[in-house]
């Protein structure tokens, strides 16, 4: 039997069997979903309240909690990329993950021990200025934040891929298992982000902290032990070696060919074999960053395999392989975007957090007050409520003006996503300007502790920049996911996924930096510092107006490289609504 690969013949007998494996998606489901449920039922429990925990029981400093939750953020988010190349290269993703979980779960266990004995944080403050913690305590809580960036590295990027793996991509039923794994899964993370930023932050900051992060802990052990139980069931895909070593070998054999010319006819000339075992589309030449296709040149000193193939890939490489490094290579000015517009995203996180507890918490008519990092529902409620809203009633009408697929390409949806930051942080800016001067024009309502006077302006108008932030994630996040997912070959899904959160890493990172850089060059002469301690006497709204000025300059920057961009062969953003193909066949 003959096989055909990029116009190519393959003889079927000089490829390798592959073991047929025994896929039991259905009987396989309840263990992962179960583990995928309290893993980040206890992930999410810990991590949500962090900010407050430091301030609150460690006596940091905000300043300091905030820039070493802006680099736990971004280390966590960096190091999907060492949990990816380990998994597909080594491991394979049931040993990262198991591994990975162990991890997290024995990180939250010593955050909950930092809480529940004495002598693991410093004494209760009641006067300023506060005993902050010894080098022990602090070597202790951060050796639980490093199990904790560990699990989180090795979990985001095999969750998705390793439930997907239980379902045969070859069958109708096995596509429907793979559709419905992923319904569930994003119901999951939802469902634990409501209960994480209500249940567990109020037990968390009004009952008892050692209390609340012991529950995120025991469900973190639940999630463990529910994915070993079902260790004989799962489908375990071998490590088939890390895409970043085939880009790798593409910029190597260009560096070492960088004297020699593209021929005239390179698409004839040059190295173009395809491997019969490739599950990536075939990609046409194409001219742009050209001068990778020095990679395919053939010289004396390359050797050729009996089956057409390179004998090494880091000297000759074929068309096939350049192109799709291309395909990388060509989101880099749009994945820069992606850093500076998270910087926004972040200060939900950090900043809306702090002016929530200078703020009126009150849950009237009752004396009920809402944690501060409770507010954070609000944006994961804007980006919930909008999706349906988008893809139910605003793409059908997009279909109507614009006569194309997706109403809007993925590059106009970031767009518009990148937009609507710029108005998330005027929104932020001008709420602080209003608490902060009703903070000095009228009566407040007593001090917080270690920060100030708490302003009488209700904490619901912070519910706006968070509901807008959440508008904007659902233009902008969720077209990144897309636009990544799309844009790669098929053999480099899970490494654009860990492209993405590496972007969302170093986001992180800029923000500490920004915060740092602002906290030191203002306060000089007389005047205010921009980040104080006490936000009735910071000006954290000029802080705010200075990442709206970035967030324009990163807009005016998507736009032109967002003309620049070419999609990759096939995905036909653009495709016209009356070509297309049939939905019966979608699920």
């Amino acid at each position: 039997m003959d096989m055909k690969a990029g116009g190519m013949e393959v003889n079927g007998d000089e490829k390798k069997e592959v073991k047929e494996l025994n896929y039991r998606g259905v009987k396989a489901m309840p263990f992962v979903i179960g583990n995928e449920t309290f893993e980040k039922l206890g992930t999410i429990g810990t991590s949500t309240n962090l900010l407050v925990y430091l301030t609150t029981v460690f006596n940091m400093k905000s300043i300091t909690a905030t820039n070493l939750i802006n680099v736990f953020n971004g280390t966590c988010n960096f190091g999907t990329l060492g949990g990816a190349f380990l998994s597909d290269t080594y491991f394979g993703r049931y040993k990262v993950l198991g591994t990975a979980s162990c991890s997290s779960f024995l990180g939250m266990l010593v955050l909950t021990l930092t809480a529940a004995v004495t002598t693991l944080h410093p004494p209760h403050c009641v006067d300023a200025p506060c005993v902050g913690p010894t080098a022990w305590q602090m070597t202790f809580l951060l050796s639980g934040f490093v199990l904790l960036i560990i699990g989180a590295s090795g979990i985001r990027p095999c969750n998705l891929a390793f439930g997907a793996d239980q379902f045969n991509p070859n069958t109708e039923s096995g596509q429907r298992g793979i559709a419905s794994f992923f319904n569930w899964y994003y119901f999951t993370f939802t469902f634990a982000m409501m209960v994480s930023l209500t249940v567990i932050v109020y037990v968390q900051a009004d009952v008892n902290w050692a209390i609340g992060l012991a529950i995120p802990t025991f469900l973190m052990f639940l999630s463990c032990a529910v994915f070993f139980i079902g260790t004989k069931i799962y489908v375990k895909v071998l490590p088939d070696g890390s895409p970043l070593t085939s880009i790798f070998q593409v910029l190597i054999a260009t560096f070492k060919k960088m004297d020699l010319a593209v021929p005239e006819e390179p698409a004839v000339s040059l190295f173009n074999h395809v491997s019969a075992k490739s599950i990536n589309s075939n990609l046409p030449y194409s001219k742009e960053l050209r001068f990778l296709n020095k990679a395919a040149i053939i010289t004396p000193n390359d050797k050729i395999n009996p089956d057409g193939s390179s004998g090494s890939r880091w000297t000759l490489c074929s068309i096939q392989q350049i192109e799709e490094v291309k395909c990388v290579i060509k989101t880099i000015p749009i994945w820069l975007t992606c850093i500076i517009y998270n910087v926004s995203i972040n200060q939900m996180g950090t900043y809306t957090v702090f002016q929530a507890l200078q703020s009126d918490r009150r849950l009237k008519p009752s004396s009920f007050e809402v944690p501060a990092a409770s507010y954070s529902v609000f944006q994961m409620l804007g980006l919930t409520v909008w999706i349906p809203i988008y893809d139910r009633l605003i793409v059908p009408c997009l279909r109507k003006i614009t006569h194309k697929r997706q109403g809007i390409s993925l590059l106009q949806r970031i767009g518009v996503g990148v937009g609507i930051a710029i108005f998330t942080m005027l929104v932020a800016a001008i709420i602080e300007t209003k608490r902060r001067d009703l903070a000095h024009s009228k009566p407040t309502l007593g001090m917080q502790k270690g920060k100030g006077e708490i302003s009488s302006m209700s904490g619901y108008w912070l519910v706006l920049q968070l509901a807008i932030a959440g508008l904007s994630e659902g233009f902008a996040i969720i077209g990144f996911v897309e636009f990544f997912y799309k844009q790669f070959p098929e053999n480099m899904k899970s490494f654009a996924g860990s492209f993405l959160f590496c972007g969302l890493g170093l986001s992180s990172f800029l923000s500490s930096a920004l915060i740092s850089v602002v906290h030191k060059t203002t306060g000089g002469s007389g005047s205010k510092n921009w980040l104080a301690e006490d936000l009735n006497e910071a000006k954290l709204d000029y802080y705010y107006y200075l990442i709206t000025g970035l967030e324009i300059l990163n807009f005016l920057y998507y736009l032109m490289v967002a003309k620049w961009y070419k999609y990759k062969e096939g995905d036909a953003p653009d495709v016209p609504l009356e070509d297309i193909p049939s939905q019966k066949h979608i699920v």
